[in-house]
């Protein structure tokens, strides 16, 4: 049984989610980002963008908690991709502190967010993964069900290097 529990996010939340998105960038990426964009990745940037989140919910923000303490969030709705149906939804983030990595808040944040698409009418989930993150693929292939799209394959640029997303799909919401 876990001991983790996921609810909607509130404005106060906001800090902790943005504290928790710059960990998780900084310990995820810090084998092929170079360590000075990472130390540029900013508290309070984050927290303007996961406040106004919050307010208008897009995309919708849960957390999960341990006891008390936050230790990780997601962010999911309709999929951002050019051309995708209404019913496909998308994760948009998420992330949880390198403490709790492999414990169970991940697949607890997949769950809510399952939940939640599912009630909004989506029948498939989409997510971008960076290609060189594979404790991320490994979560989202073994844990949540998704599948590589192989023509998927795009180069973003993230500060100051490109690297490769590619995205994860799940048939079903079921």
């Amino acid at each position: 049984m876990s001991s983790y529990q996921v609810r909607p996010a509130t404005t106060d939340d906001a800090r902790t989610i943005a504290e928790i998105h710059v960990a998780s960038w900084q310990a995820a990426y810090k084998d092929f980002m170079p360590e000075e964009d990472l130390k540029k990745i900013s508290v309070e940037k984050r927290l303007a963008f996961w406040r106004e989140a919050i307010e208008y919910s897009e995309p919708q923000l849960l957390v999960v908690t341990e006891g008390e303490q936050i230790v990780g969030f997601v962010g999911f709705d309709r999929s951002r991709d050019k051309g995708s149906k209404s019913t496909t939804g998308e994760i948009w983030a998420l992330y949880v502190r390198p403490s709790h990595w492999r414990k169970g808040a991940g697949l607890a944040l997949w769950d809510g967010a399952r939940d939640g698409l599912k009630e909004e009418g989506c029948t498939q989930v989409t997510l971008w993964v960076l290609l060189r993150n594979e404790p991320a693929l490994d979560f989202f292939e073994h844990a949540a069900g998704f599948k590589r799209e192989m023509p998927s394959l795009k180069t973003v640029a993230i500060a100051s290097v490109k690297l490769e997303e590619i995205r994860l799909k799940r048939a079903t919401l079921h």
